[in-house]
């Protein structure tokens, strides 16, 4: 046993209400000129102005960027940067889903550095971030990404996803308001809240958990197994909205901390050549890379039963393993996402393209517990196209 490095965001506020902390966090800041990156329909529905309106009357000068769209390529990145470099801003806020927090990060970060965005990415960059640049506030208005209290920020590629990561994206404060999660759909309701779900249940399973991101994480599986079918059904629930964006708020400082594997690895390609959505893409694959790799994690997956809901006194640790399985391939099915490739309209053509990036994705892929190869990976987009959970051989 070695030790651990625990990392979180300086500042948090999380509970209904929280916004109102906004005006006095900026206000510490020597701050004339605010950013806010948030989601167009965001702007057009009228919820934004429950951010920049209260800056506005106390004398700051807001500009509002909407050029966000979801799963966001990097040219969109490319631009936001530029637009903040020229725009002499004093403070960056993000508001919205993961899309328009991470590109808030990257705008913050990026807008002292040189050079373009692409210089900066995980897989092929060639330089690094070396200063902290603007001050963030993160604000979600989702239960889902945890982009608040993470130091990455996920962009698109031709066929895949790379990213920017240093902990000078992490936000000076995160803002977890879960009133602002009310007018969120019942689509992406479920498939923000199956990523959360995500987010903890591999970080519970990850090579690099430790008993800090263990406790994160098995809370937040029991928060969001007891609210998301509620919250998706009726998104007026108040409780189980509270409950799905604290659970989502834990899973992402489990995830953080301890990081994702598989299941994001082989998601990655599939939101880069298909376009869904990043939840989408997590939902749809989280059984299947559970199956293959159960062996690996049979008693952690008893304990993640529990936090589910489920009894495992009577059962063997191995029945217990495959009867996890069953539940999160449940709660996928519960809340509407289709349950395989073909759902989403991906050809089996498509897989053998899908398996090659997926090998890409060697800073997620070390964390799994069972080491997953170019022939795993393969058979498990395989298992995905033809709805049939599969093990190795």
């Amino acid at each position: 046993m070695g030790f651990s490095q625990l990392v979180f965001a300086p500042l948090s506020y999380t509970g209904w209400g929280a916004l109102t902390q906004l005006v006095a966090e900026v206000e510490k800041y020597d701050a004339q000129k605010v950013l806010v990156v948030t989601d167009p329909v965001l702007e057009k529905i009228g919820i934004t102005k429950q951010v920049t309106a209260p800056l506005i009357e106390k004398g700051f000068a807001v500009s509002v960027y909407t050029e966000v769209v979801p799963e966001p390529p990097l040219e969109v990145g490319e631009a936001l940067v530029d637009f903040t470099r020229k725009g002499n801003f004093d403070l960056v806020i993000g508001f919205g889903g993961g899309s328009a927090m991470d590109l808030a990060k990257l705008a913050a970060v990026l807008a002292v550095h040189e050079g373009p965005v692409a210089d900066y990415l995980n897989l092929t960059g060639t330089k690094k971030v070396e200063k902290k640049g603007l001050p963030k506030i993160l604000i979600p208005t989702t239960a889902g990404t945890g982009s608040e209290v993470t130091n990455i920020s996920v962009l698109s590629l031709e066929t895949t996803k790379d990213v920017v990561a240093n902990n000078y994206l992490l936000a000076d404060v995160a803002i977890v308001d879960p009133a602002l999660t009310v007018s969120v759909p019942p689509r992406v309701t479920a498939a923000t809240g199956v990523d959360a779900l995500t987010h903890a249940v591999e970080a519970y399973i990850s090579v690099n958990a430790s008993p800090a991101s263990d406790a994160l994480a098995l809370h937040a599986i029991r928060l969001i197994a007891h609210s998301l079918r509620k919250a998706v059904e009726d998104g007026n629930n108040r409780q189980a909205r509270t409950d799905m964006s604290q659970g989502s708020f834990l899973a992402g400082l489990a995830f953080f901390n301890a990081g994702v594997a598989g299941v994001h690895a082989l998601a990655y390609p599939i939101g880069g050549q298909f376009h869904i959505p990043h939840g989408e893409s997590n939902a749809v694959l989280l059984p299947y890379v559970m199956s293959y790799i159960r062996k690996s994690c049979t008693k952690r997956m008893g304990d993640i039963l529990e936090a589910l809901g489920g009894n495992k006194s009577l059962l063997s640790e191995e029945e217990a393993s495959y009867k996890c399985v069953d539940e999160l391939t449940r709660i996928v099915k519960d809340v509407g996402i289709p349950s395989t490739l073909g759902g989403f309209n991906i050809p089996e053509s498509a897989l053998e393209q899908l398996t090659s990036d997926g090998v890409k994705q060697k800073r997620i892929l070390e964390r799994s517990p069972l080491p997953l190869k170019e022939d795993d990976i393969r058979k498990i987009y395989q298992s995905a196209f033809d709805g049939v959970v599969t093990e190795p051989v």
